[in-house]
């Protein structure tokens, strides 16, 4: 990895590139032969471009085009061979496997998350803690035929389990948007031991199931209609807004076919909106009131989408195939993963949205990125909730 004080004659951007691991994604393009027959424009400078685009809030490919070559001069400095063209990049998008770019986040996150293993919860829990959730991005039906969603509509979901410790997005998939949410929990690899929160998007019983065979555990909401019956109980604090905290079992034949184990039940109420919540785990030794702050934390992955939507280039694409669009959507994640590296290795004290502000204006400068950060530079608008803070203000 790049050391900080020898960076003082290199661009911002440059710097910024240097946290990617060259050897392996040079590596992942030999794998998938993505320089195959290329003379000039190589999947190296496509990345490039594209991260170039995300970092400076590019909205088309003229638009790149253009801001690239009003600084011909210093296109070899930021590591771009060759002048760009928007043709060219539009080729490079439709054609490169955007297997490249979602193998290269996967390395990415590996290293992100060992940076943020020790971050706090908010919640006393020592085990790792996931969420999983989908947001939609919604497209143009005609543009974007192949990813029908509604007989008027087009869209692709975003399916992410995301690491509640620095809010990394660990395992993401790109789907057509009618794909059920629930079908995600099929592609995971469980992890002993961890905890995994979710919507009643995801309650099936089969697959929950799963999670007590893998020795991990699941924290999820219940449904009104939830058919069990009793088995035991435990006293609960009601002062702290709890209401209930059950053993139970679930009735009906196919339902006790697909979970024929206990259930915890736990019935909160919320103390400001006096809102009634009924948790399922298959946890029976933590408090039952960290299940419900278990449960609380689920909604930093919306958050995590509302953050990348406002702050990335993934609602209006650059090029209209499926390859293209999940190669933009995949090296945004990479560009949003390595700046939480680069925030957690340099030790910078500005939120993630703070700093992106910072390099989109700064990417053409000769400073190292430490000292961008030094200096008086204010407080950008985050995000439309103050709430939304608490995520990124590591």
């Amino acid at each position: 990895m790049p050391r900080c004080g020898m960076n003082t004659e290199k661009f911002v951007f440059a710097q910024l590139m240097q946290w990617v691991p060259h050897y392996h994604f040079h590596r992942l393009v030999k794998h998938y032969n993505g320089d195959y027959k290329v003379s000039s424009f190589t999947c190296w400078n496509q990345f490039l471009c594209m991260a170039f685009a995300q970092l400076t809030y590019r909205e088309s490919l003229r638009d790149i085009e253009a801001c690239l070559r009003s600084r011909p001069h210093l296109l070899y400095h930021l590591g771009i061979r060759g002048p760009v063209a928007r043709s060219t990049l539009a080729d490079a998008n439709e054609q490169r496997d955007w297997r490249i770019y979602a193998e290269l986040a996967s390395w990415l996150i590996a290293r992100a998350r060992t940076l943020y293993a020790q971050e706090e919860l908010g919640v006393d829990l020592e085990e790792t803690l996931y969420a999983l959730d989908s947001t939609t991005i919604d497209l143009c039906l005609t543009l974007f035929p192949w990813a029908r969603f509604r007989r008027h509509k087009a869209a692709v979901k975003l399916h992410t389990l995301l690491d509640l410790r620095g809010a990394i997005p660990t395992f993401l998939r790109i789907t057509e948007g009618k794909r059920h949410d629930v079908h995600f929990l099929d592609e995971l690899i469980l992890e002993a031991g961890a905890f995994y929160v979710r919507d009643r998007g995801y309650l099936d019983y089969a697959r929950l199931y799963q999670f007590v065979l893998a020795g991990a555990f699941f924290v999820t909401r219940a449904k009104s209609n939830l058919d069990y019956r009793w088995g035991a109980s435990r006293e609960v604090d009601r002062t702290t807004g709890l209401r209930a905290d059950q053993t139970v079992y679930l009735q009906g034949e196919q339902a006790g076919l697909a979970y024929p184990g206990p259930l915890r039940r736990v019935s909160y109420s919320e103390v400001e909106t006096k809102k009634r919540l009924v948790f399922l785990t298959n946890n029976f030794d933590l408090p039952a009131l960290t299940i419900a702050q278990i449960y609380k934390c689920r909604w930093q992955i919306e958050l995590f989408f509302k953050w990348i939507k406002q702050n990335l280039r993934i609602k209006s694409f650059y090029g209209t195939s499926e390859n293209a669009v999940k190669t933009q959507i995949w090296i945004a994640v990479c560009v949003y993963v390595l700046v939480a590296i680069v925030k957690k290795e340099l030790k910078l004290e500005p939120s993630l949205s703070t700093i992106l502000q910072v390099l989109s204006v700064t990417v053409f400068q000769q400073e190292p990125l430490p000292q961008l950060f030094t200096k008086d530079i204010g407080v950008f608008p985050e995000t439309e909730s103050p709430n939304q803070l608490m995520l990124f203000e590591l």
